[in-house]
């Protein structure tokens, strides 16, 4: 009788269980629905088809970088050629110019394989990295992007703060920006939502339509307010102390080629996420629309915020108020700066202020859209998960982060940047090898430039991954005698500059070309 009751017992636990599995699981179907109705894309890492690549309006992606990118994230990585590297104004923007000019080519580019591949760009680097040892590159993407992530929050933050007279502390301004930022993560980005889900009743489409194009006027509602008000009026008010700069030491090689990679570093990640964002793209679309959308979104608000960050870093040393502002609450104080540019205009320039402080929370919220897909890529086993539940976990890793590192803001971007330049050009460079000479012979799959994309989740199918892992492995071996950073100085780098990121490129793409041979031949195909 006791072992009776006792499996009556155990089936009555496991029958519980079920139960409860079965309303959670209900729960979580009924939660995803009722989100989609509030217009949020749920959709992970599965491919869209040519069905679902309606959307024809190809001028957003230009505005998508731009408003992502016009943030005084942009304008503080300015401020390090003559803070950091001991460089004159001019020096600092002609590298600034002749850096980005190139940087921007590689996401530019993988922002057109979206419309053609309905890939997101971590799954289509399975192509090269395989289905396993993609997940290394995804986890070196995810630090990139929650480092960006980290960095734009301190700076929102302390630029929030630094309106309130010491009344809010940076603690707080952070947390702010980041609630913020998953808002509009949450809401603003919405692809159509009437071509992704065309079997939804017409009830549906009709309420979704407002918040599709709400989140264009949302955008150019921002770009509006920063690019016609607050960096003209900073201008009218700071240009007259900008022809005035603190005296410098003549430029070296040295410097030039290391403020150089740390530029380079800011722009040229994008090609790891760049396709994530034209995936529903119509297919037919011209390559070069959507390569000059994005390279333009790219270059012009990097480029002019970065030089505007030179040129008043240059400044800012013989500017008393400048460079109390600067200073303020601690070494290198962005907000602090920005606030003293427009302070002259009271209680307006206090307004301006805020709406830079809010800048960042466009480029925190396309950030989180795609650390939810990599995370997806990193534990296949989460593709179920809905997309929305990982912006959460984002925001609970971003937060604690950025308010520590807060009182380290340059030391923390000078760094992070110089590092994340290296693995991304062998990222890219093993991505293009593998695209340009190897899959181009793929000529069944010409309709989709060389890929078989059933083949996007078999492993067997895929290549191993082994000869990109080991050429991004064995490439460092020559890398890291050329750094020439704050963390580690090469003696190379130190005779040279640092000249890592383009050694790391050519290097990393010769012994991909050969490895990745190998391969094919005992593969019998690619």
């Amino acid at each position: 009788m006791a072992t009776t009751d006792e499996e009556q017992n155990a089936g009555e636990k496991e029958q519980h269980v079920h139960e409860l599995g079965s309303k959670i699981s209900t729960l979580g179907k009924t939660l995803t629905r009722r989100l989609l109705t509030w217009g949020i894309e749920t959709r992970g890492i599965l491919p869209v088809s040519p069905e679902e690549r309606t959307d024809d309006q190809f001028f957003k992606n230009f505005f998508l970088w731009f408003s992502t990118n016009f943030n005084i994230l942009s304008f503080s990585a300015g401020t390090l050629g003559p803070v950091a590297f001991g460089l004159s104004t001019r020096d600092s923007c002609l590298v600034i110019l002749f850096s980005n000019m190139l940087c921007c080519i590689p996401p530019a580019y993988f922002s057109t394989w979206g419309p053609k591949l309905g890939l997101r760009q971590m799954v289509q680097a399975r192509f090269s990295f395989g289905y396993y040892g993609v997940i290394i590159p995804c986890v070196l993407n995810l630090i990139n992007m929650f480092g960006f992530c980290i960095l734009n929050s301190i700076l929102g933050g302390q630029t929030l703060a630094s309106v309130t007279d010491g009344n809010l502390s940076w603690t707080v301004g952070i947390v702010i920006i980041v609630v913020i930022s998953l808002c509009v993560r949450q809401i603003s980005f919405l692809y159509n939502v009437t071509s992704l889900y065309p079997s939804l009743p017409h009830s549906y489409h009709s309420a979704a339509t407002p918040f599709s194009t709400g989140k264009s006027i949302i955008i150019q509602c921002k770009q509006l307010s920063d690019v016609s008000s607050t960096r003209p009026v900073a201008l009218g008010l700071g240009g007259k102390h900008l022809s005035t700069t603190a005296s410098v030491e003549p430029a070296t090689a040295v410097s030039v080629l290391s403020y150089a990679s740390t530029i380079a570093g800011f722009v040229i990640t994008y090609a790891s996420l760049a396709s994530d964002f034209t995936s529903y793209y119509r297919s037919e679309v011209s390559s070069w629309k959507i390569a000059l959308y994005s390279y333009f979104g790219f270059f012009l608000p990097i480029t002019t915020l970065q030089c505007l960050g030179a040129a008043v870093a240059s400044s800012a040393p013989l500017v008393p108020s400048w460079s109390q502002g600067y200073n303020l609450g601690g070494h290198s104080n962005i907000g602090g700066l920005l606030e003293a540019m427009l302070r002259p205009v009271g209680n307006f320039g206090k307004f301006l202020t805020v709406l830079l402080s809010l800048s960042v929370t466009g480029n925190i919220a396309a950030t989180f859209y795609s650390i939810s897909l990599n995370i997806q890529l990193f534990i296949p086993m989460f593709v179920r998960v809905p997309r929305y539940v990982f912006s959460l976990v984002a925001t609970a890793i971003v937060l604690p982060l950025a308010i520590v590192g807060s009182h380290r803001f340059y030391d923390t971007l000078e760094n992070f940047l110089a590092l994340i330049g290296y693995w991304a050009s062998d990222y890219i460079t093993i991505i293009l090898v593998e695209h340009f000479v190897y899959r181009r012979r793929n000529l069944v799959y010409s309709t989709t430039m060389g890929y078989d994309l059933s083949q996007w989740n078999r492993p067997r199918q895929l290549p191993t991954g082994i000869p990109a892992l080991l050429a991004g492995v064995l490439s460092f071996g020559l890398i890291i005698p050329c750094m020439s950073q704050v963390l580690y100085e090469g003696p190379i780098g130190e005779r040279t500059g640092d000249i890592g990121f383009e050694v790391g490129f050519f290097l990393c793409g010769v012994l991909y070309l050969v490895l990745r041979s190998v391969e094919v031949r005992w593969r019998g195909g690619v």
